[in-house]
């Protein structure tokens, strides 16, 4: 399994729709806060501009939807590791993604069988009040010593800048938030993450 070297995360359809069509191949559609119905119909909606696009969606915390809408992928984080079925996730083919933040983190996320693991923040966030600090650019490259093939993600603070770094530390694939969703011009700001990842 090869997943795209960039992954944006997004926290509406809006962003899919005029972010999409500049080539992504890769993203998280990770909504919060919003009633059930809501995240159901973005979900449906995602899924089908995604599989348009030719990209790879990943759909953040709702499980019990992502099943029922026929996603691919879902990540979830430590706390949803709590309640999410993950037998009926893979009974349904869907693919995992899942947090992690210290060592104990780890191999409780490796005892689910992944199919991916994140590790952040690689540097400092401002998304979310978060009781890590920064994990920095050593302990991404420990990680992928530990979890060997896996795919290894670094979230948490990255530009365009920082990603080149993140990758020679040992990540395959490089996830970005704020540095797009707050950025003046996020569609120049897309086009140069594809050219710095691809």
């Amino acid at each position: 399994m090869t997943l795209d070297r960039f992954y944006p995360i997004f926290d509406d359809i809006n962003w899919l729709e005029r972010l999409l069509p500049l080539g992504i191949k890769l993203t998280q559609l990770r909504i919060k806060d919003k009633p059930d119905s809501i995240v159901r119909d973005q979900v449906a909606r995602a899924i089908d501009m995604c599989q348009s696009a030719g990209c790879t969606l990943v759909i953040n915390d709702y499980w019990q939807i992502a099943i029922d809408e026929g996603a691919e992928w879902v990540h979830l984080g430590q706390e949803d590791l709590d309640d999410a079925d993950i037998p009926a996730l893979k009974r349904a083919g869907i693919k995992i993604g899942l947090s992690t933040h210290d060592e104990a983190e780890l191999d409780r996320a490796l005892s689910f069988a992944p199919d991916y693991v994140a590790l952040g923040p690689v540097y400092p966030t401002i998304l979310k009040k978060m009781k890590w600090h920064e994990q920095g650019l050593d302990r991404v490259t420990q990680w992928k010593k530990h979890i060997g093939d896996l795919p290894l993600i670094g979230i948490g603070g990255m530009s365009v800048d920082r990603a080149q770094g993140v990758f020679d530390a040992g990540a395959d694939v490089v996830s970005a938030v704020t540095d797009i969703t707050l950025n003046a011009d996020p569609e120049a700001r897309i086009r140069e993450w594809i050219a710095a990842t691809r």
